[in-house]
């Protein structure tokens, strides 16, 4: 498996767990759980990711990062989004200043 396209297929995953029991499936029982549990998980993740990169070790910071990108698959699943609608944005922000960016937010 290469890692090219790795976020499209662990959304095609995810969206064909939605289906499955709940009791057969830790994404099915997540979802079924509803937002404030996956917010909870996302938060969890992305608390253990700092703590990760405060302690400076770089393969427990890779494997944090990897929980907390697939937790935000999760998020993004339950409201029926994809990788590719956040690509977009990224895409769409790229060769733009930050401070420009930034400042259009509030426009």
């Amino acid at each position: 498996m290469t890692e090219a396209g790795i976020l499209d297929r662990l959304a095609d995953t995810i969206e064909a767990r939605r289906s499955a029991a709940p009791d057969s499936s830790y994404v099915s029982s997540l979802l079924h759980k509803g937002q404030d549990a996956i917010l909870k998980k996302v938060a969890e993740e992305a608390a253990e990711t700092l703590m990760a990169s405060k302690d400076g070790d770089k393969l427990h910071l890779v494997k944090e990062m990897a929980d907390l990108w697939f937790h935000a698959l999760v998020l993004l699943a339950h409201h029926g989004l994809r990788p590719a609608d956040v690509l977009a944005e990224l895409a769409r922000r790229e060769g733009v200043s930050g401070h420009d960016e930034k400042r259009s937010r509030g426009a």
